[in-house]
């Protein structure tokens, strides 16, 4: 057997897709000038019933890069870009490409808080957000080195009759930013390019840094990803690669958030830099993307679990023909059997030929790295690597592979490793090892197995760590937050099952002695969370305790408060099952 054979035994059963490929060495921008240049005329996106061909997009894009460059924003400097699914967030984030700057990429719906982290950790010397965030940036600006902050207006990228509905309904509800805000409007910022007459496009290689994400990392202490212009090329020829039906012009749904590596590199460049056409949509709710599948008869559409059991219990789908799809992909949590059973079903039902197909990455891989294929799956398995992508399970922390069926830690390798974790050496050389066979690895955390034809089994996380709606939620760092509150002596975060969310968030709190009216100090607690915490990462329910219980060393069992809620949800099930037999 051949050394890359042995490093790879899935490599005979790939069918008509690749091993390996031939990277594009330009930047993000670079590659899409390409497909511009080819297909100038087809469309690059839709939003909200406007489309935008390729031509404007690269038009748009230089644009804004001129105007960043009389803002003063220079090579290797940090943008922040907070935004939903929307044109201005695609310009302005390759706009900062093409200057030779690099994207820090945040979710608009952050706490004030941890924005302020994302803009100091990043240095950003420039932010871009919409009106409705305003507040929050300006709150913490005074403590960060910002100096201009753009806001953009979902409305300025709305045709007159959709804007006019749209000020009707959703525009009133935002506050009016005043008119003497230190803001720079969308409109403002873009006519600031007529006054840049100087070369504004930076020359840079394909391994220089271009995009920050965030993640937890090994430790679960939040740390800004550094990835490269080739990680995300590689990853476009990757996914296009390993969907041989794919064609020009193909439609994905974007409902998945330009923040996170799976809807930024998957659903959106992706698509742009191999011709795909992006529906974009600007805040997700089940019946918006339904409606959307339908409407724009998608050939591909992404999403989390959660979405997926969402879209099962639509009565909109009724009836609905969805066989124009090619692709369907489950990330971001594990999919489990039974929910992938009836998936499969209502494709079918819906006059889709093809079933989901589940995937598996990191963010320290941009996003997927592992994909079953399209013509054969197993039952449990997140598939096989993409093509120059090895894994292998090993004893965890150890280079030290494991037997076929023995569960360990999952390694990955390839182009689409990330370059560091930012201003965190120590942990980026835990994470980032190189091995005697010439490659790096990263060591994910998480623990699996490999079968003798090389598929990937994805058994869990070693590491503690809530998977809420796709989002990564880290106990740890709420735990912090709360316990640096007055009257708190100690908490515990944990994850309770979720039929919606897969896993939402409980807090559990040990007050300090002598706090009177719990009840003030709960609603307290929640004001103080909801200024601290990202929504999607908010507790539902905080509990107070006289004591929480410990482990032989003295630290706060989780695991036996994890235990206790299992067996509450299984006794009220229980109780609900008993009643509904007795009527």
């Amino acid at each position: 057997m051949s050394e890359i054979t042995a490093k790879a035994p899935w490599k005979e059963s790939l069918g008509d897709i690749p091993f390996t490929l031939n990277y594009y060495q330009g930047t993000m921008f670079e590659a899409i000038e390409k497909v511009a240049e080819q297909y100038p005329n087809n469309i690059a996106f839709d939003f909200m019933g406007a489309s935008t061909t390729y031509r404007s997009l690269v038009h748009e894009v230089h644009r804004c890069a001129r105007a960043l460059k009389v803002l003063g924003v220079r090579e290797n400097d940090r943008v922040t870009i907070a935004m939903p699914n929307c044109p201005q967030a695609i310009y302005m984030f390759y706009a900062v490409n093409l200057i030779g700057a690099i994207a820090n990429m945040i979710h608009p719906l952050s706490a004030e808080k941890e924005i302020e982290f994302y803009l100091n950790e990043s240095e950003s010397v420039t932010a871009i957000t919409l009106d409705q965030f305003y507040g929050k940036f300006e709150r913490i600006r005074q403590n960060t080195k910002v100096v201009n902050i753009i806001i953009a207006r979902v409305q300025d990228a709305l045709s007159k009759p959709l804007k006019y509905g749209y000020m009707l309904t959703e525009g009133r509800k935002i506050q009016k930013i005043p008119k003497d805000a230190p803001i720079i409007s969308w409109k403002q910022f873009m006519r600031l390019s007529t006054a840049c007459f100087y070369n504004y496009r930076v020359r840079r290689a394909a391994d220089d840094p271009a995009v920050i994400l965030y993640s937890g990392g090994t430790t679960g202490v939040t740390k800004g990803i550094v990835l490269t212009n080739l990680n995300f090329n590689a990853l476009g020829q990757q996914v296009v690669a390993t969907n041989p039906m794919y064609r020009i012009g193909d439609k994905m749904l974007a409902a998945m958030p330009l923040f996170h590596g799976f809807g930024l590199g998957v659903c959106i460049h992706t698509m742009l830099s191999q011709g795909g056409r992006c529906i974009l949509i600007p805040r997700f709710t089940a019946k918006s993307y339904a409606k959307q599948i339908v409407k724009y008869r998608c050939n591909f559409i992404a999403g989390v679990p959660t979405l997926y059991e969402a879209l099962l219990r639509l009565d909109t789908m009724e009836g609905k023909d969805l066989s124009c799809l090619k692709g369907v992909f489950s990330g971001g949590d594990s999919l489990s059997i039974e929910l992938k059973k009836k998936l499969d079903k209502f494709l079918y039902d819906h006059k889709a030929v093809i079933q989901v197909r589940e995937g598996y990455g990191t963010t320290e891989t941009v996003t997927a790295c592992c994909l079953t294929p399209p013509n054969m799956s197993k039952e449990g398995s997140i598939g096989i690597p993409f093509p120059d992508t090895y894994i292998k399970i090993v004893e965890p922390g150890t280079d030290k592979e494991v037997p076929y069926g023995t569960e360990g830690e999952i390694l990955l390798a390839g182009p689409t490793v990330m370059k560091e974790y930012m201003n965190h050496p120590e942990e980026t050389a835990q994470t980032l090892r190189k091995h005697e066979d010439g490659l790096t690895w990263v060591y994910t955390g998480d623990l699996g197995t490999m079968d003798n034809e090389g598929f990937i089994y994805f058994k869990g996380r070693a590491k503690r760590m809530i998977i809420s709606s796709g989002y990564n939620v880290y106990p740890g760092q709420i735990e912090n937050i709360l316990d640096a509150h007055e009257k708190v002596q100690m908490s515990c975060v944990i994850g309770v099952p979720d039929p919606y969310r897969m896993q939402k968030v409980k807090a559990f709190v040990k007050l300090v002695p002598g706090v009177e009216d719990p009840e003030k100090v709960r609603e307290e607690l929640f004001a103080y969370c909801r200024k601290n915490i990202a929504k999607y990462a908010m507790p539902y329910e905080i509990e107070f305790r006289d004591s929480l219980p410990t482990t032989l060393v003295g630290k706060v069992s989780y695991r036996q408060l994890e235990e206790e809620e299992l067996a509450k949800i299984k006794a009220q099930e229980e109780a609900s099952k008993n009643n509904t037999e007795g009527v």
